[in-house]
């Protein structure tokens, strides 16, 4: 039964990550992500079923469009792999829980829409973080969550946390991320909360110190803290609890 589980949430995963392949790319564009067909960006034309199977439509076509030949961005199969993964994750630490189970598919597909919008983009969307908001009240209210008071105090920590930053750096952190953070934290409660954004905040200034002294990156040239928040969160919500044990008994040594 749990290879069988394994199966299902995996191809789950890859469909979830082609419904955001479609997100990331039409949001930011101002475009719809509930009606339309899918088709290709540079010649404009429909694509059939064939071309739209996770991964293997990808493979099979050498990473090109059927039409015209058009490269098609590594980004599509590697939203699809990442989902699949993730969800594998979330079945193997919530799978007996399907209310656990549920809420935090969507964050994680929220998550990653982020993380991917905001690197080529620099920016989160408002509707996306709107939509992680009302979700997150949602399952706030339901029975078997945190408790409103366990999330509402993960919100406000977790998201003025990331404000305070925002007023010290002087507008160096976008208000995209301060709502994302929020987000996370209604999602997770405290502590989980905000240690995903600190967690994530240490990971972002370790990657921005290394693509400065690679010279990848300049001092005054931004970097997007969406997808940092997202492996934050990630981390926080795998193995947070152990990431807190371990910081009190280095704490008391």
């Amino acid at each position: 039964m749990f290879t069988f589980g394994v199966f299902l949430i995996t191809i789950l995963g890859l469909c979830v990550g082609s419904f955001l392949n479609v997100v990331i790319y039409r949001l930011p564009r101002g475009q719809t992500v509930v009606t339309g067909r899918s088709f290709c960006p540079h010649c404009g034309n429909i694509l059939s079923w064939c071309d739209l199977v996770p991964v293997l439509s990808y493979l099979i076509l050498r990473g090109r469009c059927r039409y015209c030949g058009a490269k098609i961005s590594w980004r599509y199969p590697l939203v699809e792999v990442v989902t699949a993964a993730i969800f594998f994750l979330v079945f193997l630490y919530f799978g007996d829980d399907l209310f656990l189970l549920l809420k935090y598919f969507f964050l994680s597909g929220l998550l990653i829409a982020a993380a991917f919008i905001d690197v080529e983009h620099y920016l989160i969307p408002d509707k996306l973080v709107l939509a992680g908001l009302v979700a997150g009240i949602i399952f706030t209210l339901l029975p078997g969550d945190l408790g409103v008071g366990v999330a509402l105090l993960g919100a406000v920590v977790a998201g003025g946390f990331l404000f305070l930053v925002a007023v010290l750096s002087r507008g160096g952190l976008g208000g995209g991320d301060i709502k994302l953070g929020a987000v996370v934290g209604l999602f997770l409660g405290w502590p989980l909360g905000p240690l995903s954004i600190f967690l994530g905040c240490c990971l972002g200034g370790f990657a921005g110190l290394i693509l400065l002294m690679l010279r990848i990156k300049g001092r005054k040239d931004p970097l997007p803290l969406g997808p940092f928040i997202a492996l934050g969160s990630f981390v926080s919500l795998f193995w947070g609890q152990q990431v807190i044990d371990w910081y009190f008994r280095c704490l008391w040594l």
